[in-house]
């Protein structure tokens, strides 16, 4: 295709593939797309907006998350496009960095200082915090592009959402000296995220991305992670009623088996990954990734994208994703060769 954006049937097209393989559906290519963040700076000035502007606003967030398509034809939109939303939902104050800075909001400070200080006492999913927002948001862009993208409707996995919440010292702490409780509220939240994930698939989303990023057996251990969050992950799964998308970071290749019990229905792993004792491991079960979304995406060329892809093909993946949210600097130009 020379590294132009296809025509309008390609999309369509392409959108019934990817749909039929998170539905468990043979395909016969390895399409690109993400269920992470992947906006970039150059959709965004394309578009009109400051990055500032497009987390508190519906129609900002729709077209911000609709931007890289429209740039480079990369067949799928993520929202929200920040994971604090939950944690905001519960009660954590944000830094949106409204000075100009170019970052992602993050909490400003711990909400609790336990894990049994979490209440179980919430108000309805939609009144709280921006979650709202992010469906209205959804619903736009499952207007504007919804015929032509996959739209994935990101949450960070229960082990993420409570190290946003609490002290992570006394958190590490707990995990010693009170696993319960800490076991404990990672159910709770696994039952508020997949609440939020209803919320988000009764919007338009078609696919919920489970990102258990600071949960990874690549982080924590294998160990800490069958132990605390397989259980919590687990039951997240089992309550979100479309396709699942597991993502984890950080070197994963001793804990394949592990992720493969958290019921996900495809798993999404980053450059650390070797890809081919992976799909030894998982067999039947989908394995999305792994580009590296800093040195191969970000400060490569598209040609050195095109070969990450072609490895990452013929290491048996079923679809190519970058290994993590997208630097936002990315160039339009690799992603338009991560698709081709």
């Amino acid at each position: 295709m020379g590294g132009e954006i296809p025509p309008i049937w390609f999309f369509k097209n392409m959108r019934k593939t990817i749909l039929d393989l998170l539905n468990g559906k043979k395909v016969n290519v390895q399409p690109a797309f993400s269920g992470l963040i992947h906006i970039t700076t150059e959709g965004l000035e394309r578009e009109g907006l400051a990055f500032h502007e497009i987390h508190k606003d519906s129609q900002k967030m729709a077209k911000a998350a609709a931007s890289t398509f429209r740039s480079t034809g990369m067949p799928s939109a993520t929202l929200p496009l920040d994971l604090c939303v939950p944690a905001e939902a519960i009660g954590a104050e944000l830094n949106y960095y409204e000075g100009g800075e170019f970052q992602f909001p993050q909490v400003k400070k711990a909400l609790i200082q336990s894990t049994k200080d979490l209440s179980t006492n919430l108000p309805e999913i939609l009144t709280l915090g921006r979650i709202a927002m992010v469906c209205e948001a959804i619903t736009l862009v499952k207007k504007e592009v919804g015929g032509e993208v996959v739209i994935s409707g990101m949450i960070p996995g229960p082990y993420t959402l409570l190290l946003y919440l609490c002290n992570p010292k006394n958190l590490f702490i707990e995990m010693k000296k009170e696993p319960q409780a800490v076991i404990n509220g990672l159910f709770y939240l696994s039952s508020f995220l997949a609440k939020i994930s209803g919320a988000y698939l009764n919007a338009g989303a078609d696919f919920i991305t489970v990102h258990e990023m600071g949960g990874s057996p690549g982080f924590i251990g294998p160990a800490k992670f069958e132990q605390f969050v397989l259980p919590a992950v687990k039951k997240l799964n089992e309550n979100i009623s479309a396709p699942r998308v597991l993502s984890v970071c950080g070197n994963t290749n001793t804990s394949m088996h592990l992720l493969v019990q958290a019921g996900g229905d495809a798993i999404s792993v980053d450059q650390t990954n070797d890809l081919v004792a992976s799909r030894a491991l998982l067999k039947d079960k989908l394995l999305f990734g792994n580009i590296d979304p800093v040195q191969i995406l970000w400060q490569g060329a598209p040609t050195q994208v095109a070969e990450a892809v072609l490895r990452a093909k013929e290491a048996g993946v079923d679809a190519i994703w970058p290994g993590c949210d997208l630097v936002p600097q990315t160039s339009i130009h690799n992603l338009t060769a991560l698709i081709n």
